[in-house]
């Protein structure tokens, strides 16, 4: 099901020149990247540690929004380690899968989860991904 922008928040505008080996800058100048090949030893980030970030960072912020039955929040120490795997397919393509180790220190295991799982519904970037990549949760 695709989900439809009814009032838009905020859009992000960034140009990309050169591809893995390129530069990205956002329209308000706060980022600018040298990008490079994964384990190819350039200088720069790439696509896959951006997508990390940009996932944990949105994953983080859907806990902080998701109302449980108890009214847990997030601790302040809570962390997001992400890792984002590039590979190859069956079919010679490539394919991406994401693993989030989300530590929430202080709840118990029915509250972590209660936090994980309502986010994984809120996130955009969980909404983007389901079905697409596969995607999986470390909670402690």
């Amino acid at each position: 099901m695709t989900r439809i922008i009814e009032k838009p928040l905020y859009t992000a505008t960034t140009l990309t020149t050169g591809g893995r080996e390129g530069q990205g800058v956002s329209s308000d100048g706060a980022l600018d990247v040298r990008l490079s090949t994964p384990g190819g030893g350039g200088k720069g980030t790439n696509p896959e540690q951006l997508f990390a970030v940009g996932y944990s960072a949105c994953f983080m912020g859907a806990m902080r929004r998701v109302k449980t039955a108890d009214n847990v929040r997030v601790p302040d120490n809570a962390s997001i380690e992400a890792e984002v795997t590039l590979g190859t397919t069956a079919d010679g393509g490539f394919a991406l899968a994401a693993r989030l180790h989300v530590k929430l220190p202080g709840l118990t295991e029915a509250q972590k989860w209660a936090l994980v799982d309502g986010a994984h519904q809120l996130c955009p970037y969980s909404h983007a991904t389901r079905g697409n990549i596969e995607v999986s949760f470390d909670v402690s």
